[in-house]
């Protein structure tokens, strides 16, 4: 008996994918915003969809952050299921007031009369040389702000199943995609960005963290690509006798606090790794969440690692001195275990 292939996406087509199952279930599902037509999106995740639904459900709009956000915010509020892209994360500056005074209060100002079932898309991280202004992550920035779901799927087959449940949720979701885990020709090709995708439609919760290493030792809690570069660091750190588990966050808001505390409960020794500044982040907040929780549990203080309050260098080897690495993960971790 034959086994059956093994379909392989990218997860720039596992995006564009999603969108185009629910475009096809849901007619009130459209796109909208820059070079996200016949271009298919500059990290490729509306490839293919101008050519399949049309202008009229597809629409390339100027460089008006402002007016497409708000667009979006007043189709969804008439039970239209927009999805908007905001080409870089960093370009937020330009609307936050769409994003933060309508898109996340408007349903609580309402008494929830008013619905928003919108999913605002946007691309972040760095570590290609694209400069301070389009190269961060702002995980913390966005899932401090009460009012919308912050998700950050680190796979293809999550970056598909999390992107629909996006889509059908009633509530406003600001979905963030990796640039290097879009599995693009012109950036490095990493062995994260493809997998197995089935190709009809399936759902993965937005409010539910990932284990996908277990481990006895210490726990380290990461996102997107901290998760890859975590798991790195803990095979290597299991050649020698240490085994991490490994937490994929998957969703900053709301955070999965049950399964982080679990692991520490198991392994009693926490690290956390994060992309985005490393004060006021997401790294202070898993640890905050430990400490309140579990503090008794731990045999040694917690760990972090993130970017160390600057800007993304442009600069290749500042760059790669800024973002955390799998190296850096392996050496912190291997003191942490060491010192309890």
């Amino acid at each position: 008996m034959e086994t059956a292939k093994k379909r392989i996406l990218t997860g720039n087509k596992a995006m564009a994918e999603a969108i185009a199952l629910e475009m096809e279930r849901d007619p009130n599902v459209f796109v909208l915003g820059e070079d996200i037509g016949n271009y298919g999106g500059i990290f490729g995740s509306t490839q293919g969809l101008i050519e399949k639904y049309g202008s009229q459900r597809v629409l390339d709009t100027p460089i008006s952050e402002t007016a497409f956000i708000g667009a979006a915010i007043g189709a969804a509020a008439e039970g239209m299921r927009p999805i908007a892209e905001l080409m870089f994360v960093d370009f937020f500056g330009v609307c936050m007031d769409q994003i933060y005074n309508h898109m996340a209060k408007i349903p609580y100002m309402s008494g929830g009369n008013v619905r928003l079932p919108m999913v605002l898309m946007t691309a972040v991280g760095g570590g290609y040389n694209d400069a301070a202004q389009h190269s961060q992550t702002l995980y913390a920035t966005f899932g401090h702000m009460p009012g919308m779901k912050v998700v950050a799927p680190s796979t293809p087959y999550d970056l598909k199943g999390m992107m629909i449940s996006a889509i059908r949720d009633d509530n406003p979701v600001l979905f963030m995609f990796h640039k290097s885990l879009q599995g693009l020709g012109w950036m490095e090709q990493l062995e994260a960005s493809a997998e197995h995708v089935p190709e009809e439609a399936y759902t993965v919760p937005l409010d539910k963290a990932k284990i996908v290493r277990e481990g006895t030792d210490v726990t380290i809690v990461g996102v997107q690509m901290m998760t890859h570069y975590a798991v790195e660091a803990a095979e290597r750190l299991a050649k020698e006798g240490i085994e991490a588990e490994v937490i994929d966050l998957r969703s900053i808001a709301p955070i999965d606090k049950d399964t982080i505390i679990q692991s520490v409960k198991k392994t009693h020794r926490l690290f956390v790794v994060d992309e985005d500044y490393k004060s006021y982040g997401m790294t202070a907040e898993v640890t905050a969440i430990v400490a309140e929780e579990v503090f008794y549990d731990l045999e040694a203080p917690p760990r972090r690692l993130a970017n160390p309050d600057v800007p993304v260098p442009y600069s290749r080897p500042l760059e790669d001195f800024v973002i955390p690495s799998a190296e850096k993960i392996y050496e912190q971790v291997k003191e942490l275990v060491n010192e309890g």
